[in-house]
């Protein structure tokens, strides 16, 4: 189980920040626009919808990567006052019943959705530019089964946890800026009082 754990934590991992990068290409891409736009009177017609093919392709393949670390939305001015055994538990009955039931519809409907989308080369109706979208729709299906992949991932560790009192936790890679901060002084502060 913890294996498969580790394997699913490291698949989300990878994709997440692989399409990370995307925020650097909308960067470029909305400050041309906007240069152009402004600076030259020329707009473009293709940039609205390239940015909201690489947002959306952002939020759809970051959802895995998200799960795997904690970090969706949760009512946690409850759920953190419980022990970790009732919280896998809850968790294990939220995943059965509401989590897999709605991801295999993602999954399933953005399948007849992408292809659909394939079979008629379809491009975006939102500027004369013609965008091909259908690629787009591909992601639905692929989030989808990363969803799927760390949602086994997160029920083996609501069984690991049940069985053994505490959270098996993700590997470490990224840190909240004030968390970096804040440890930073600490030490600084332990250090100059040993």
């Amino acid at each position: 189980m913890i294996a498969f754990i580790r394997f699913a934590d490291a698949l989300s991992a990878a994709f997440g920040k692989a399409f990370a990068w995307l925020i650097i290409l909308m960067t470029f891409g909305t400050s041309y626009e906007v240069f152009v736009r402004y600076v030259l009177g020329s707009p473009t017609a293709w940039a609205l919808d390239v940015s909201f093919i690489m947002y959306g392709t952002l939020f759809m393949m970051g959802g895995a990567y998200t799960l795997s670390r904690s970090g969706h939305v949760r009512g946690d001015f409850l759920y953190r006052m419980w022990k970790p055994r009732t919280q896998a538990m809850v968790d294990l009955v939220l995943y059965v019943f509401f989590f897999f039931p709605g991801v295999t519809a993602l999954i399933l409907a953005g399948w007849k959705y992408a292809a659909r989308s394939w079979r008629y080369g379809e491009v975006s109706v939102n500027s004369p530019a013609g965008i091909p979208i259908y690629q787009f729709k591909t992601v639905i299906v692929a989030a989808g089964i990363l969803l799927f992949i760390q949602g086994i991932a997160e029920m083996m560790r609501c069984i690991q946890c049940i069985r053994g009192g505490e959270w098996i936790r993700p590997e470490e890679d990224v840190q909240e800026t004030e968390d970096t901060i804040l440890n930073k002084a600490t030490a600084a502060e332990r250090d100059a009082h040993p």
